[in-house]
């Protein structure tokens, strides 16, 4: 009988913390009907991404940066309404927009 067995005995009603955490920290983000941007440019001759148009609450616009940021492994930053990615990901932004339900609209390249 291992830990969780015997916790689960004495402790019958309890759920464990790993159950209560769902696997998708932004369920909760607003889906919108219009396409978010998603462009192409070089700033100093770095290539950069750039996802504009979301037109949800700012917080949830952050949320979404920072989990693009984590999962592609990559700096960037959100400033005057727009997420900027460093490097040329619009492929992968575009697949992870669109498994969350967002619609992308590619401009420009």
């Amino acid at each position: 009988m291992d830990l969780k067995d015997q916790l689960k005995d004495l402790f019958p009603d309890h759920q464990s913390q790993e159950e209560e955490i769902s696997n998708e920290p932004n369920d909760n983000l607003w889906i919108q009907d219009t396409p978010i941007i998603c462009k192409y440019e070089k700033r100093k001759g770095k290539p950069i991404t750039i996802l504009e148009g979301y037109t949800g609450a700012n917080e949830d616009f952050k949320k979404l940066a920072k989990e693009l940021k984590t999962r592609l492994s990559v700096g960037g930053s959100f400033k005057n309404d727009s997420i900027i990615i460093q490097g040329d990901y619009r492929e992968q932004i575009m697949n992870i927009l669109k498994e969350k339900g967002f619609t992308v609209k590619r401009v420009g390249g």
